[in-house]
């Protein structure tokens, strides 16, 4: 591999780099929100799946039930990282478009 090989090559990498760390800036402002128990719990999450809210409906805490409330937050959770990491995976097909790099 030559000289000129070697600094292409970097330039990708720098490039891919690059459009990586743009990527997470991304997903770390899009917002992904669900629900669960009729909407009475809701979830927002970021585009990595980290919880950044959860708004519960005060009649989620009349029926004095913190185990059915308890899985409903669950639900909700895992729905919204759900959604989350399905937008991550289709901003890196995205992606799958620039030349392999090999070590990458």
């Amino acid at each position: 591999m030559g000289m000129a090989d070697l600094q292409q090559l970097f330039q990708l990498s720098q490039q891919v780099q690059g459009r990586l760390q743009q990527l997470q800036a991304d997903l770390a402002d899009r917002m992904v929100e669900a629900s669960a128990g009729g909407g009475m719990v809701r979830v927002r999450v970021d585009g990595r799946g980290v919880v950044r809210g959860i708004d519960i409906d005060q009649t989620a805490f009349q029926s004095r039930d913190a185990e059915l409330l308890s899985d409903l937050v669950l639900s909700a959770v895992a729905e919204a990282q759900r959604r989350a990491a399905d937008a991550a995976r289709a901003e890196m097909r995205k992606m799958e478009g620039l030349p392999s790099t090999p070590g990458l």
